[in-house]
């Protein structure tokens, strides 16, 4: 009984954690990429559309592979790799003052702590109830 609940913790988790970079991609980015890619440019990123579009793909492969838990540490790479460029060019507290600087460090700090979480996954992998350990399993 405990693998089962242990089964579905780590499923459910895994779930809970890639919503935000899924439902930002299909959500978000996908129907809006024109005005994404414009604000983008305003941010500075260098060639927006070429990145939003390496963007999109980061988001929505990390994000299966973490919810399937299939190849679980290079899907939560992508997804970090993602999350480190969208801090520096969105969240920069540090150029802001006053109710702004504040949203902003409230937005990095939400952002670094996802970092931590996929760090964490490439570090201990998926758990239960993921093609990851099936596959370890059935070796």
């Amino acid at each position: 009984m405990n693998g089962l609940i242990q089964g579905l913790a780590s499923l459910g988790s895994r779930v809970m954690i890639a919503t935000i970079f899924l439902l930002s991609a299909v959500g978000n980015k996908i129907p809006q990429f024109k005005g994404v890619a414009a604000y983008m440019a305003s941010e500075g990123v260098p060639q927006p559309h070429v990145m939003l579009a390496g963007a999109i793909v980061f988001l929505i492969v990390g994000s299966i592979s973490v919810v399937l838990g299939f190849k679980t540490r290079i899907g939560a790479g992508l997804l970090l790799v993602f999350l480190v460029l969208a801090t520096y060019f969105f969240h920069d507290f540090w150029n802001f003052q006053g109710a702004e600087q504040q949203a902003q460090m409230i937005q990095f700090m939400k952002n670094l702590s996802l970092m931590g979480t996929m760090l964490f996954l490439m570090a201990n992998g998926p758990g239960a109830f993921s093609l990851d350990s099936r596959s370890r399993r059935s070796k």
